[in-house]
């Protein structure tokens, strides 16, 4: 019988993204396996109509104060009956879901600073401790237990149709008709906010000195007002991008020359796509979350240190210690070797 093998990676939206490369692995590695995914809402978006997924099993955060969703979730998979669970998140909630599938063989990370965490050690029966410091090669190291290694890192980001064409249409009527960069102002962290004076005099930059106007992405009012201040103060070089659902920011993004942003789903979705990115690290370790891939870069100067953990999501000062040149400069190094290596193909 062919296997049945369960991922369970819930949220958030930048480590679903950072978790794809395990599905790809798997569906190479057993061609004929059937494999789903168990996530919340705003993560399926990007899974859906991915060709090396069958089954998708979306919960919502209230499932897990209902006992009767959890049963009924219980039902749905142990009706589809893996064989196998992978719990990329490491918590309880996850773990605990892998342990209602019925599925037998259940894997995890063994405890550490950010896997393992919680009662996720007692659910899972098989625990991998990794040495990798991204949280891509962590993923994909987990695999080793089912004799996976040393596998080649592929997103492999489906789209559809109507999203490209809403791309298209959009950046017409904004008058973008060349290349362009994405800027995204938001994050899910008080602490992985950038200020918006800040956005704006990195778009101001890549105006005058690349000729490279930037499309202000942004989701939710309070995001927007940060955009269209952004704008605002760069209005010669920047666009306010329309409200767009994450698999039409995809399309966006993907049209794209480069991103800057925050750590956040956004700048994750720009690496994954191998549109060359630059990620403003702020609370986190920069070897963890940096966007992933050699043409891209990590902006860092101050990182929380372990004893100030509990403020990861509050502490500002990592994130404000970034300056307006760091990202510039990095923007320049991108840009001059995409130029060069033009220059070369010509």
């Amino acid at each position: 019988m062919d296997k049945r093998i369960l991922i369970v990676r819930l949220s958030a939206i930048g480590d679903t993204i950072l978790s794809i490369p395990v599905l790809n692995a798997l569906r190479k590695q057993f061609p004929k396996a059937k494999i789903a995914w168990v996530t919340e809402k705003a993560s399926a978006q990007l899974l859906q109509g991915h060709s090396a997924l069958d089954e998708l099993f979306v919960v919502s955060k209230q499932t897990f104060k209902s006992v009767k969703e959890l049963w009924k979730l219980r039902q749905k998979l142990r009706a589809w009956n893996p064989e196998i669970t992978i719990d990329l998140q490491g918590l309880t909630k996850s773990s605990l879901i892998a342990w209602l599938s019925g599925a037998k063989e259940r894997l995890g990370f063994n405890r550490d600073t950010f896997d393992g965490r919680e009662l996720s050690t007692f659910f899972n029966n098989h625990l991998y401790q990794s040495d990798s410091a991204h949280i891509v090669d962590r993923s994909i190291d987990l695999l080793a237990l089912l004799g996976i290694k040393n596998e080649k890192v592929v997103f492999d980001l489906p789209e559809f149709d109507v999203d490209r064409l809403f791309a298209s249409q959009s950046l017409l009527e904004l008058g973008i008709t060349g290349p362009f960069s994405v800027i995204n102002v938001g994050a899910g962290w008080p602490s992985k906010i950038w200020p918006s004076q800040r956005y704006a005099d990195v778009a101001n930059h890549l105006g005058k000195t690349h000729g490279l106007p930037s499309l202000i992405v942004w989701s939710g009012d309070k995001e927007r007002l940060a955009a269209v201040e952004i704008a605002d103060k760069s209005r010669s070089y920047s666009k306010l991008a329309p409200a767009t659902t994450l698999t039409q920011l995809r399309s966006l993004i993907r049209q794209s020359r480069l991103f800057v942003g925050s750590d956040t789903g956004p700048m994750h979705l720009a690496a994954a796509l191998g549109v060359p990115t630059i990620g403003m690290i702020g609370p986190m370790p920069l070897l963890r979350v940096s966007p992933y891939g050699e043409q891209n870069i990590g902006v860092q100067r101050d990182s929380l240190p372990a004893h100030l953990a509990s403020q990861r999501k509050s502490n500002c000062g990592p994130m404000l210690s970034i300056q307006v040149e760091d990202v510039t400069a990095a923007c320049d190094t991108i840009l001059n070797r995409s130029y060069q290596l033009e220059t070369k193909v010509a």
